[in-house]
């Protein structure tokens, strides 16, 4: 057994941080203005309750990243291309049509939030602040390459990461409950459409088209098999440590919500209502960096949102994203278009973006069995394709996501 040597470290670390990046650009996709307004409503409505679906769904969402990230580096091929390349027409279409839909929703959740903050901070109204933060996400898009995208999204995910960690200094949070509820399920009355609404904020569909895009963009399936099997782990850590700064903050929203606005027995209904309430109760200094929070979690994940409309537009071609591309264009342009579009017509914003996520949460089972038809075929994955274990696991996350799905329909009905 060869000796720990610390001069291993550096030489470690480096590998590792050369791989980091793709993880980070779709942890930003669920820690978007409509995770904030779901875990808001969670944590005002029923406290540190819900903290539990918080922990299950980052569980599920690194298992499914990882999955999906598997398929890009082992076949070449995104979420969207081999579904167009391995599925029959109308079944590849149908998912990824239901899918360009969501992104859409996601996108109007994201250039929502980005209005909203502006608002807060400015007084701008909802349709222009819209308008502004999409014309800064097609500027990004149209003119930035990958790896000058993940550069920025990093950027925007540590201040938005600071930004948390400041509001959970100035709060007074119960750690003893709070490690409780992370681990223990509860369900009560009235909560199921707001735990959907935290899942499908959480395990995000156009996240899982988005990351097998990334990771097959560098093309480390032309390699040996070494290299896959080398690009394989690096990747788990890097959706490993992404997917657990996107818990830590999302687990924040809830702490922060609880303790501020649960323990004063006020729900609430819109996010410029939490803004007004912080100054009170917290000072003008956390008012201040709730919303500017926000708009960094507004425009970047915009940016992802943008990305995910164009990876599936690209691949309902057999195409691979590309900026230069018409096909990729078109979806990029559409799915944004769409989305400030529709905040037009809006009346009740906060309101907006929760039904955004339980839109989502009823779209992922689709998504997710997609998938897992794909990974665990070895006609299209060879070697790579899921092994039994792998299968029983990842299809009862699709079993589990539908039949909450199922009792959130009748609980609506």
């Amino acid at each position: 057994m060869k000796k720990w040597s610390f001069s291993r470290l550096p030489t470690l670390s480096r590998d590792l941080f050369k791989h980091m990046g793709p993880g980070l650009l779709v942890t930003v996709g669920f820690i978007d203005p409509g995770n904030w307004a779901a875990n808001v409503a969670a944590g005002s409505s029923y406290g540190l309750t819900l903290l539990w679906m918080v922990s299950l769904a980052t569980i599920m969402l690194v298992l499914l990243q990882h999955n999906a990230a598997h398929l890009g580096i082992a076949t070449g091929l995104c979420l969207s291309e081999a579904a167009t390349q391995h599925l029959s027409p109308w079944m590849g279409r149908s998912v990824l049509a239901t899918a360009l839909m969501a992104s859409v929703a996601t996108a109007m959740a994201e250039i929502l939030g980005g209005a909203i903050a502006l608002h807060m901070l400015f007084g701008l109204p909802y349709t222009i602040g819209a308008v502004g933060v999409a014309l800064v996400v097609f500027a990004f898009l149209f003119r930035q390459s990958y790896r000058r995208v993940e550069t920025w999204i990093i950027g925007f995910v540590s201040l938005i990461g600071l930004c948390f960690l400041i509001e959970l200094w100035m709060v007074d949070v119960d750690w003893k409950q709070a490690a409780g509820c992370w681990v223990t399920p509860r369900l009560p009355a009235g909560a199921l459409p707001i735990l959907m609404s935290v899942l499908g904020a959480v395990v995000m569909p156009h996240n899982l088209f988005l990351h097998s895009e990334i990771i097959q963009s560098r093309e480390w399936n032309l390699k040996d098999a070494a290299t896959i099997r080398h690009q394989l782990k690096y990747e788990f850590a890097d959706t490993l440590f992404s997917m657990g700064v996107g818990w830590a903050i999302n687990s924040a929203m809830i702490l922060v919500a609880a303790t501020v606005f649960f323990k004063a027995g006020v729900p609430v209904t819109e996010l410029e209502q939490a803004e007004r309430m912080l100054r009170p109760l917290l000072g003008s200094t956390a008012a201040w960096v709730f919303a500017l929070a926000l708009l960094f979690a507004g425009l970047a994940s915009s940016i992802t949102a943008g990305m995910a409309g164009g990876v599936i537009s690209a691949g309902l071609s057999g195409r691979p994203y590309d900026m230069a591309d018409r096909h990729t264009r078109w979806g990029v342009v559409s799915t944004l278009a769409l989305a400030t579009g529709l905040i037009f017509f809006i009346r009740d914003p906060f309101k907006a973006l929760i039904v955004s996520q339980i839109c989502l949460s009823l779209q992922l089972p689709l998504t997710i069995f997609l998938q897992l038809r794909l990974t665990g075929s070895r006609r299209v994955m060879g070697a790579y394709a899921n092994s039994p274990l792998g299968n029983v696991i990842l299809w009862s996350i699709g079993g589990i996501v539908t039949v909450l799905n199922v009792l959130l329909l009748r609980s609506l009905i």
